[in-house]
């Protein structure tokens, strides 16, 4: 089965769904669901693709996770853990199509299969593909995506798993290649539609949903866009927001702006300015990592650039946008700028559009006009989508809004 667009005819139906000409006349390949991942050093992609795994096989699906990585280092026993992308880059490239080779040889013994890899390094031999594109045309995947996570998060495993010399601003600029050359892959094998970005999320919440992304694509994708930094001292406006985030999430594919929360480092570096201090400590990946407050605050424009840019893409590979807008203490609609921008560009991108509305007061025409549908509450729109078939049960215990706020993945 593959990953179609709304709207979009399936490649099997016509030839006029912007195939390349690699496409027309590539070999059929094996009728398996074929996925590549990558994801910047750092990122650790394989522990997390392995609980995608478990989930598809608590579910009846097999499938196979496939490690370049793991298997370049089985082509090169003489090369110590860690030591591999010292080699010169003929070697590199070599162990690399080797373990493609092998992955070619094999897939087709399997219903579907996940490739772990990437799509570009940034490292001492400078910035090169991690790819050969003859290879990647054999493969011709369903789908392309990019796994993202906190730019604390992937210093933490680098300064604990990896030699890296490395700053936060490079951490950032890594993360954009790869997105970048994985994108520019998936149009060029595939064409327009088969690339997604896919956030860790807070303690890989984000799992169900790439599972659904891979083995349920029927389901809709919904970019869920909520209040953030403006609310983060109100405990219970905070609370409802994450019923409603933990609802979406529970039925769709969501690309939530929240499963990244960089902004937290900003507002934590602010705090420790205003005190006179240097450096700050954060707690990520279980462990308390310092941090200088002059590096984070000079990475403050890339992070909220690359929000700015990754928000927009991820409504962009969302099939609708949900949009909760609470009330605040006075009766004031929780309304921000970020949230209105998110609504607009949404419907300029003629996704479907959806607003809880829960001040007591109308919401604006600039809501109503452009909304494809407002709700009362939470429970009212999950009502509505299953009328449209979107989805099937609804869950009572998702309205509990009684349970604390949510410590990290609010900051965006």
């Amino acid at each position: 089965m593959r990953l179609v667009d709304v709207g979009r005819p399936a490649p099997e139906q016509s030839m006029t769904h912007n195939a390349t000409a690699g496409e027309l006349f590539r070999p059929p390949r094996g009728k398996g669901r074929r996925v590549v991942v990558t994801g910047q050093v750092g990122v650790d992609k394989k522990p997390f693709l392995e609980k995608v795994v478990a989930a598809a096989e608590k579910n009846g699906n097999s499938v196979k996770l496939y490690t370049v990585g793991d298997m370049m280092y089985a082509e090169a026993p003489d090369v110590r853990p860690g030591r591999i992308l010292d080699l010169p880059l003929a070697r590199l490239n070599s162990l690399r199509r080797a373990a493609f080779k092998d992955i070619l040889a094999d897939i087709d013994n399997h219903a579907a299969a996940i490739i772990n890899t990437h799509a570009a390094f940034r490292w001492k031999h400078g910035l090169f593909p991690a790819f050969d594109h003859d290879q990647m045309a054999a493969l011709d995947a369903d789908l392309y995506v990019t796994l993202v996570d906190n730019v604390d998060a992937v210093h933490e495993r680098l300064i604990r798993d990896h030699d890296v010399p490395h700053t936060l601003k490079d951490i950032m600029v890594w993360r954009e290649e790869e997105i970048l050359a994985t994108e520019i892959l998936a149009d060029s094998i595939r064409g327009h539609g088969r690339f997604y970005i896919v956030a860790r999320g807070i303690e890989d919440s984000t799992v169900q949903s790439l599972y659904r992304l891979i083995f349920k694509p029927e389901t809709k994708r919904v970019y869920p866009s909520f209040p953030m930094t403006h609310v983060m001292d109100m405990p219970e406006t905070l609370a409802e927001i994450d019923a409603f985030r933990e609802a979406i999430a529970e039925h769709f594919i969501t690309f939530d702006p929240g499963d990244l929360d960089e902004k937290r480092l900003l507002y934590d570096a602010g705090e420790a300015t205003k005190e006179g201090a240097e450096q700050i400590e954060v707690e990520v990946n279980g462990r308390r990592i310092p941090f200088s407050v002059a590096e984070v605050t000079g990475v403050a424009r890339d992070i909220d650039a690359q929000i700015y840019a990754r928000d927009f893409k991820l409504i962009d590979q969302s099939d609708m946008i949900v949009s909760l807008v609470p009330e605040l203490p006075g009766g004031k609609p929780g309304l921000s700028s970020g949230v209105e921008r998110e609504l607009q560009h949404a419907y300029e991108t003629t996704k479907e559009v959806y607003v809880v509305w829960k001040p007591s007061t109308e919401p604006s025409p600039f809501i109503t006009e452009t909304a494809t549908r407002v709700f009362k509450t939470t429970r009212e729109a999950l009502e509505y989508f299953q009328q449209q078939g979107y989805i099937g049960g609804i869950q009572e215990s998702l309205f509990d809004t009684s349970r604390a706020p949510r410590e990290r993945g609010r900051f965006g």
